[in-house]
């Protein structure tokens, strides 16, 4: 059952479920793409997403985005794309499960745009995998 969100606010809702039954679903800001499969996001401002499977080597992803210092990053994309990490912890039953996919966007001033359009697109999206949780990381 999917769940009607004013768009007036954000409601407060805390978490009561365990993280060991829980189901992830993990969103980024930080211009995460899969290189040489997928379009890098336009540096200059973009409003797209892409969709990454939560199964792929995170050796194939790639930046693309110039607005915060991604250096060590483009070393271990886990510092701000916790693909791997979050794959460790259902190894290790500490949560129950990820995802088929996580979203990820690039840079964008758009603010109207985003607000009125692709963020409301980012939790249609969301919602329908179902997740407990959704990890929002940034650049």
């Amino acid at each position: 059952m999917a769940i009607e969100i004013s768009r007036n606010c954000i409601p407060y809702t805390p978490f009561r479920g365990q993280l060991e039954e829980s189901r992830i679903c993990l969103v980024s800001n930080a211009g995460v793409y899969i290189q040489g499969e997928q379009e890098a996001f336009n540096l200059k401002g973009d409003l797209t997403t892409r969709k990454i499977p939560s199964d792929i080597d995170s050796r194939r992803l790639a930046i693309a985005h110039e607005h915060y210092d991604h250096t060590d990053a483009d070393r271990d994309v886990n510092l701000v794309f916790p693909i791997d990490r979050l794959r460790e912890l259902v190894s290790e039953k500490k949560i129950k499960s990820v995802t088929a996919e996580f979203i990820s966007k690039g840079y964008s001033q758009a603010m109207r745009e985003i607000k009125e359009r692709v963020s409301w697109e980012i939790a249609k999206a969301v919602d329908r995998m179902r997740p407990d949780i959704v990890l929002l990381t940034a650049g």
